[in-house]
C-alpha cells in the first residue's frame, strides 16, 4: 500500500498473522531486497519463526529471505496478483486509510511509522467481528475491552463520555 507524506509515496508494508492479526508494521521509501530484510527481521525480533511466509511475486523476498539464516528452513508461497486474489490483505488496510483521513494525513515518517506501530494492536483489542456476534453479546465484549483497556492503561474514565 503506498502512503503519502508531504507529497512524497511510502511504501506501508505489513506482517500479518494467519488469522489476519497484525504482527508489526513497517514504513519504507523503497521496494527492494533491503527493505524486504530489514521488515523480516524486524518481525523476527518480536515474534517466533514463522512455518510458512506468503508473499506476492517480488523477487526481493526471496533474496531478503536467503540473507536471513533464521528463514532458511521456511517454506515460501506466492501469491498470484490477479483481480480477486488478494482483496483480503487489500481490505486490512482499510482502517489504516480511514484513520489517516481522520488525521486529515500525516507529515512526518517517523511519527506515522511511531502511530501505526501502536495503533494496529490496540486497533485489535477495541474491534470486534461485530457481524459475528449479536447486539447483546457485542456490548457485553466491548464492555469487557474497555475494562481491560482501563485496567492496563490507569485510566478510570468513561470512554463514551463526552467532554
Amino acid at each position: 500500500m503506498f502512503v503519502t507524506l508531504r507529497g512524497e509515496p511510502y511504501l506501508l508494508w505489513r506482517a500479518v498473522d494467519e488469522l489476519g492479526a497484525e504482527m508489526d508494521i513497517l514504513l519504507q521509501k523503497r521496494r527492494d531486497k533491503a527493505a524486504a530484510k530489514r521488515l523480516f527481521q524486524r518481525v523476527l525480533r518480536s515474534n517466533p519463526v514463522p512455518r510458512k511466509i506468503v508473499t506476492d511475486q517480488l523477487r526481493s523476498y526471496p533474496a531478503a529471505k536467503a540473507d536471513i539464516p533464521e528463514l532458511a528452513n521456511v517454506k515460501h508461497v506466492f501469491v498470484k496478483a490477479s483481480a480477486g486474489v488478494n482483496n483480503r490483505a487489500e481490505n486490512s488496510h482499510q482502517p489504516t486509510r480511514e484513520r489517516e483521513r481522520r488525521m486529515r494525513g500525516f507529515r512526518d515518517r517517523a511519527r506515522k511509522q511511531a502511530f501505526l506501530a501502536s495503533f494496529g494492536p490496540i486497533r485489535q483489542h477495541v474491534a470486534l467481528k461485530r457481524h459475528l456476534l449479536r447486539a447483546s453479546l457485542f456490548r457485553k465484549h466491548l464492555a469487557a475491552r474497555f475494562t481491560a483497556w482501563r485496567e492496563f492503561t490507569e485510566v478510570t474514565q468513561n470512554p463514551f463520555a463526552v467532554f
